[in-house]
């Protein structure tokens, strides 16, 4: 198993904790805004078995029918979690406006606070490692997990301040409002994360930051060549594709170009992580004096 699946499982088994623990607190308390977060746990366990399993087929190697490897898999999952997250929004909306109409009164408010509280402590250290984790594995199915995570870590803040406030006033009609601006934020959090991974899917370029990187490797490495142009990029979960052609004097044999492009592939594959590079060869008179000089 390798290390993203393990992460993706142990989100799942942290998921069920958490949602037993805010289950409980609604169970005490009867309060819509616990609801409201006790059912964005659930999406979150939801969301992080789907992790696991795109994370596994992601990481397939490539095969006859899919060539260019299985890395797109945990951008489905992405889209995934993101409609479920809009979906248990809309839910809370729902309920939050029925709340409004015919509010209640809380039961052990205080025990349902605590509990909730432990559950978002919980929440908010798992969010923070498995931020690092997924950027050091380069998967964007943990990253959208451990995004939506923090968003409900910051939902639960809300919540417990909010119901802070019905605790001090004694007005119950704050519990439903609380939900509602709770749905909102979830809300926002959905659309963010199929929005993102929608760019994945439509083969969004690296960030400019690393295409300055990978240009400036392609410059500092091409002794022997005379441009290199057309550098282009496209991510796919863990992996990061370039492409460029590469120009050398016409005379040079495919000998000498060929170890060029090996040089180019080594060091851009050891810069970049989860490169892969392909390199097309052209005569000199192809050089279009616009491309990344190397000379």
């Amino acid at each position: 198993m390798t290390g993203t699946e393990k992460a993706a499982l142990a989100s799942a088994a942290v998921g069920v904790l958490v949602t037993a623990l805010k289950f409980t607190a609604y169970w005490l308390t009867g309060s819509l805004a616990l609801y409201s977060d006790a059912l964005e746990s659930i999406i979150n366990v939801v969301a992080a078995a789907c992790a696991f399993l795109a994370v596994r087929v992601a990481a397939q190697p490539a095969d006859e029918d899919h060539p260019y490897g299985h890395h797109k898999a945990e951008y489905f999952s992405a889209v995934i979690e993101g409609a479920l997250v809009i979906v248990a929004a809309l839910l809370i909306l729902r309920e939050a406006y029925f709340g409004i109409l015919d509010p209640k009164p809380l039961d052990a408010p205080a025990l349902g606070l605590a509990v909730n509280g432990v559950a978002t402590i919980i929440n908010a250290v798992w969010a923070t490692l498995l931020f690092r984790r997924s950027r050091r594995l380069r998967s964007p199915a943990l990253l959208a997990d451990a995004r939506h995570i923090l968003a409900d870590v910051v939902t639960s803040g809300g919540v417990l301040l909010g119901l802070g406030f019905v605790l001090a006033t004694g007005t119950p009609v704050l519990d439903p409002v609380v939900a509602g601006l709770v749905a909102l934020n979830i809300l926002w959090s959905g659309w963010t994360m199929v929005r993102d991974s929608i760019n994945g899917l439509m083969d969004q370029a690296a960030s400019p930051e690393m295409v300055t990187r990978i240009r400036a490797l392609i410059s500092a490495h091409s002794e022997g060549a005379l441009e290199a142009h057309d550098v282009r990029t496209r991510h796919a979960g863990s992996a990061t594709f370039i492409d460029f052609h590469l120009v050398v004097p016409g005379e040079m044999t495919v000998f000498e170009s060929h170890a060029i492009c090996d040089r180019l592939e080594g060091v851009i594959e050891a810069g970049i992580e989860g490169a892969v590079v392909v390199i097309h060869v052209e005569p000199g008179d192809q050089a279009k004096l616009r491309g990344v000089p190397v000379i």
